[in-house]
C-alpha cells in the first residue's frame, strides 16, 4: 500500500489528480491510499510521517508549499515530496528541501503517470522500512530492522530496539499483521520477536539480542521452523 499525501487548495485540481490516481492503479494494480489537506498549514500541524509520497503545490493562502516542505524536512528525511505548481523557476529549487520532481500544472497524465511510476520504484526498493507510533503530541517513526522484539503490557506495547525503549498504546494483534511480512514471530501471547536477533531456542525461552524471553509450549515447534526457514534465506 503507498500511503500519499495531496496538499492542494483547489479542488478542480484535486478532483484531476484522484482521477489520474485510479486510471494508474488500474493500469498498474498498485494501491494507493490518499489524503487531501487543504493548505500547508493543514498537514504540517501534527503531522504524520506515515506518508510515502507528497503532492505538494506551492501557492497556497495560509503556508507555502515551499515552507511547509521545510517543517516536514524537520520530522521526516525520507518522504518523496513532488510540487505541483505552475511556478516553474519556484519550483526548481525544490532540491532545498530534498524534493524529488515537480509537475507543471496544467498537469498532464502522461507527465503525471511517469514521475509516479519513478516515485513508487524508488520506494519498493529501498532496504528500510518504517512503521509509525503514536507518541505524545504526535507520530514517531521505527526503523523495523532496528526494533529487538515487542513487548504488550495490557493495552501498551513496549518497543525494544537500538538505542530506544518506547511504550505506546496498541494492542499486538494488530501489531502482528504489520510487522510478520519483515520477519518477526509472535512466540508467546506477550512477545513479538525479530528473527534477526534471535540467539537461541532453549526449552522454554528464547534469547534475542542478550535477553531472555519466554516462548508459548505451544509456539515452540512453529518457532524453530520458522527460525530455521529464516537462517536459510538470509545465509
Amino acid at each position: 500500500m503507498i500511503r500519499m499525501a495531496i496538499v492542494e487548495d483547489e479542488k478542480i485540481y484535486v478532483d484531476k489528480l484522484m482521477e489520474y490516481i485510479q486510471k494508474l492503479q488500474d493500469e498498474n494494480g498498485y494501491q494507493i491510499e490518499v489524503k487531501w489537506f487543504r493548505d500547508g498549514c493543514d498537514i504540517t500541524d501534527g503531522y504524520d510521517s506515515n506518508y510515502d509520497i507528497i503532492l505538494m503545490d506551492i501557492q497556497m493562502k495560509f503556508l507555502d508549499g515551499m515552507s511547509a516542505a521545510r517543517k516536514i524536512r524537520e520530522l521526516d528525511q525520507d518522504v518523496i515530496i513532488i510540487f505541483i505548481t505552475n511556478m516553474t523557476d519556484y519550483a526548481i529549487r525544490g532540491y532545498e528541501v530534498g524534493a524529488m520532481d515537480y509537475i507543471v500544472k496544467p498537469v498532464s497524465y502522461f507527465a503525471f503517470s511517469e514521475k509516479l511510476k519513478r516515485a513508487i520504484k524508488k520506494i519498493c526498493t529501498r532496504s528500510t522500512h518504517y512503521i509509525s507510533v503514536p507518541v505524545e503530541g504526535g507520530i514517531r517513526k521505527i526503523d523495523i530492522s532496528t526494533i529487538y522484539y515487542v513487548e504488550s503490557h495490557g493495552h501498551n506495547l513496549c518497543y525494544k530496539a537500538e538505542e530506544l525503549e518506547l511504550e505506546v498504546r496498541g494492542t499486538m494483534n494488530e501489531l502482528e499483521k504489520v510487522l510478520s511480512p519483515y520477519s518477526f514471530f509472535r512466540c508467546s501471547k506477550s512477545f513479538l520477536v525479530n528473527m534477526q536477533y534471535v540467539e537461541v531456542i532453549q526449552e522454554n525461552q528464547c534469547i534475542v539480542h542478550g535477553e531472555r524471553l519466554s516462548v508459548g509450549r505451544k509456539k515452540k515447534k512453529e518457532f524453530m521452523q520458522k527460525l530455521l526457514n529464516y537462517m536459510s534465506e538470509v545465509m
